[in-house]
Parts: C-alpha cells; structure tokens; sequence
C-alpha cells in the first residue's frame, strides 16, 4: 500500500508543474504580421483565466517570446520552452526572431495580464488589477470583466470591475449599452472618467443624441464632485498649516502676553526643535535601528527640552535685561536668531538635513478619486489638539498658569501679592520655547530641516498672536485655524505670494477695526 502511495505521488508531482496544453494556433497568432491577429490572440488567452496563458503573454511582454520557423517558445537565456505545450525544446534553434510588440500590443498584454490576475486567490491581487483597470479598459475586455464580475465576492473589488465594464462599453456599438455605460460612470468622481466622457460630447464621436445627453450630465456631476474634493483638499491643507502656526504661536502668545516681548529669535526655537528630531533619528539609526519607526516619540521630549533650556538661557542672559525696552528687544532677539542660524549652519552644515516620516506616518487615506489625505498631516493635526489641551490644562489648572494670567493681566498687582514674576518669566520663556520646539517636530515631518526654516514661519506667528488677541489660547486657535484656511484657498486662485500680502492686509484692517484682537482680556489694569 505505502509502495502505491509513492508512485502515485510521485506520478502527481511532475503534473503539478507540468505546462497545460494550449491551442497551438493560437500561440502561433501571437507571432502574426498584423497587429490586429496579435491582438485577437491576446484577447482570447487573457479571456482564457489560465495560469499557463499568463506565463505566455508576460514573456511576450518582456520580450522573451520567440519564433523558429513555425515553431513559438519561451526563452529566458538558458532554457527554451515550447509556448504551446511546455515541452523543453534541447537544443535551442540556432536562428529565431523575436516577436515585434508596439505600444499598442503592450497596452492590450497589460489589460490581458490585469485580467488574468482577476482570478488569482490573493484579494489584494485582484484588488491591484481592478484599480489598473480603471483606466485602460477597451471593448475587447469587456466579456473578460463581465466574467470576472460573475465571479467575484467582494463588494469592493466587484465595484471596481462594474467600473471597469462600463468604461469597456464606451466603445460598444450598441447605443443602448453606450448609454448604460455612460449613466454608471456618472456617479463617478474620477479625473481620468470625465476625460473619457469628454468626447462623447461631441456629436462627431457620439451619434445617438441620449448618450450624448447622459453624457454632458455625467461630465458635469463628476466636475461637481471634482471641484467638492478640491475644496476638501484645501480645507485639510488649510487646517494641517493651521497646525504649524498654532504650535508656532501658542509658545509666542504665552511669551509675549507676559513679557510683552517681540521675539524675533522664535522662529529658530522651533528649528531647534526640528535639529533635536534629526540628532535624535540619528541616535536611533545608530543604537536602535529595530526603533527606528518609534524615534518621532522620543524626539517629542528632547525637543521640548532642547529648545526650553535655549529659551530659559537667552531669557536669563539677554531677555531679561530688556524689558520694558521694545526696539532694543526687537534688536537683540533679531541678532541672537542670527546667530542660532549660524550656529546651526556650523553644527550640522548649510545644507538641509533628512528627516524621515516613520512608516505608521508614510502614504494616506484615500476619501474620494483624486483626493488622497496623509498619515503625517493627520498625525501633525491631532497631535497639535493634544498639544494644545496640555497648554489649556498647564495654563487653567495649576499654579504656574495662574500666576502667568496674573502676571499678563496686570504685572504690577501680581509682584505685589507675592507672585515671582521673574521666575515666571523664566519658566514662561523656557514653556514658550518648549512648545515651539514641539512644532519644529512636527514641521520635520512635512518640511526640510535647515537652518533657516523657523524664517517662514515668525511672521505668521506674530499675526496668529496679534490676531487672536495677546494671551489668549482661544484667540490663537482660532487665529491660526482662519489665517491658515484662508491662505491655502488664496493660494489655490491667486499664488502663494498675492496670498500673503492679502492675508497681510485683511489683518491690518481688521486690527484697525479691532485693535485688541479677537478675544480682549479682562482685567482693571488693561480696561484702563
């Protein structure tokens, strides 16, 4: 008995490997002088959902189909093997020719070989070869998709083939199918669909008048539906700015509304903190390269702390020394930001450094056809939310915020009742330039690091922090949140630098109009 189960085994395993036989004329059609037999051919053997078909057809791509007389084989540079049967041809024909594939046959080997991928076992290949569908499907693929839909379970990828079908159909000579094309694809919101809609508007190209007719309507709601995530895609890119500035701002409203300081330097703090997520990338490529995706956490500390010692020392050793002096701070802060850039430059070279997103933060979610959001602004905006309730609880919740609100309503009257106004200036300072750094790490994610990238960014905190009102936390969200939404949308019908001096101006009249801001403080010193 076990001497009977061997030999059938082994009778079976040459038959697992062995190469279905395929019509010889086939395969022979494959190597015919009109494109057009070649193209039949390819049809049927990608209609074939054969494994054995996919092997003939992906060496005719990669141009290792050959032809010996009447003979056509596989030849990879070693071996040669007959397309039709899968016999090895020994010894290899001394004189053969290769078959000629133009564009338009590599087009039609592509769809037949996406086809035959349709069968395959793996959800995610026939997920790939569905989405390459989409865009190359001609009427000969069309009783390919239909049986690939008859046999498909998964919605998604069973919507992806209707898809598919009805694009087929465009070319069908019935107008009946033309049009049932036409109305599926309306509810499409891709770019590449209202191109191939386009010329069925023209009656030189559409003779019926209802497909004509569906199709302007089909055109016109996918335009819809284009210029909707068009407006989704600025508001998101609107909000992960918005972002950047608050992170910028939120250490400069803070630092500002208690010392009323004008920090031309801030900018080069969140630098500071985009330099402490390189040095830490570093760190972890060299010691912990299994880590390596984590390091943005441990970057989170070490910038906070990096850039709040930088802030606290030139708080302590220039800062200080002039308040109640704002030109000379203006001055001085100018010429310390001058000379963090200079010293970046010499630590780490003029050049922009690499900092790169982890692979949790690497591609995105695609929402619609054409609007696709990343994992690293996603990450950067709900990681400023949680940045900005730590401040919110820091500033409403214990003694160090409240002694920062006392000192910025009224400084006087809080030295007075015992608040350390000079060591809260210190640590205020040292949290300012703490959260700026935070947003230097997030700015590492989206932006090259290099010594002079906190330059684009101080300006804009300054009008985030004037705009919502000095040391308010709302006012500066809310600040931020408009400044950044509405540059985005400036940008978009207008170029980046019209925007900003429109932005520009639409602050100035405002403050003319509302000179303490979108949220005033309270207090008897400032109501006086």
């Amino acid at each position: 008995m076990k001497r009977l189960l061997l030999t059938l085994l082994l009778l079976l395993l040459p038959a697992s490997n062995a190469f279905a036989a395929l019509d010889p004329a086939l395969v022979r059609q494959l190597a015919a002088e009109e494109s057009d037999d070649k193209i039949a051919a390819i049809r049927q053997l990608g209609a074939s959902a054969s494994a054995d078909a996919a092997k003939v057809l992906k060496a005719m791509a990669d141009d290792e189909l050959l032809v010996a007389d009447e003979a056509v084989f596989i030849f990879d540079g070693e071996q040669a093997v007959d397309a039709a049967t899968g016999a090895v041809i020994d010894p290899v024909p001394e004189t053969y020719e290769s078959i000629t594939v133009n564009n338009r046959l590599r087009s039609e080997l592509a769809n037949a070989l996406a086809a035959l991928k349709l069968y395959d076992p793996d959800r995610a290949v026939r997920l790939a070869a569905a989405t390459e569908l989409q865009s190359n499907a001609g009427i000969g693929m069309a009783p390919i998709l239909a049986a690939a839909m008859a046999k498909e379970t998964d919605a998604g990828i069973q919507a992806l083939l209707k898809q598919a079908h009805a694009l087929a159909n465009l070319e069908n000579p019935d107008a009946a199918a033309r049009l049932a094309a036409v109305e599926l694809l309306a509810d499409s919101a891709s770019p590449a669909t209202r191109g191939l809609l386009l010329p069925l508007l023209d009656e030189a190209n559409e003779p019926d008048a209802a497909v004509r007719e569906a199709a302007a309507q089909a055109v016109d709601a996918i335009e819809a539906r284009l210029a909707f995530g068009e407006i989704l895609g600025q508001i998101f890119s609107g909000l992960s700015l918005s972002s950047i500035l608050l992170l910028a701002a939120l250490g400069l409203a803070i630092t500002y509304g208690v010392m009323g300081v004008i920090n031309m330097a801030h900018g080069e703090l969140l630098m500071i903190g985009a330099y402490a997520t390189f040095f830490t990338q570093t760190l972890f490529r060299a010691y912990f390269p299994d880590y390596i995706d984590w390091y943005v956490l441990a970057a989170i500390p070490a910038a906070f702390l990096a850039a709040a010692l930088v802030g606290m020392l030139l708080e302590r050793t220039v800062i200080r020394r002039l308040y109640g002096r704002p030109l000379e701070t203006l001055l001085a802060t100018w010429g310390l930001s001058l000379i963090l850039i200079q010293a970046a430059r010499m630590l780490f070279g003029a050049q922009n450094v690499e900092v790169a997103n982890p692979v949790w933060m690497s591609g995105g979610v695609e929402i619609m056809a054409g609007l696709v959001l990343p994992w690293n602004r996603i990450v950067i905006i709900g990681f400023t939310l949680f940045v900005l309730a730590l401040v919110w609880v820091l500033m409403q919740k214990t003694r160090l915020g409240l002694f920062v609100r006392a000192i910025t309503q009224n400084r006087p009257m809080a030295g007075c009742v015992g608040v350390p106004t000079g060591r809260v200036d210190t640590m205020a300072f040292g949290l300012g330039a703490g959260i700026a750094g935070l947003g230097g790490v997030a700015l590492s994610q989206i932006a090259n690091v290099g010594p002079d990238m906190g330059q684009g960014y101080i300006v804009d905190s300054f009008l985030v922090v004037v705009l919502g009102g000095v040391g308010q936390l709302a006012g500066a969200v809310w600040a931020a949140l408009g400044l950044g939404v509405v540059t985005k949308f400036l940008e978009g019908w207008s170029g980046a630098v019209i925007a900003k001096i429109v932005v520009l101006v639409i602050v100035i009249v405002f403050i003319q109009k509302r000179p303490q801001g979108l949220f005033a403080l309270k207090g008897r010193f400032v109501d006086n």
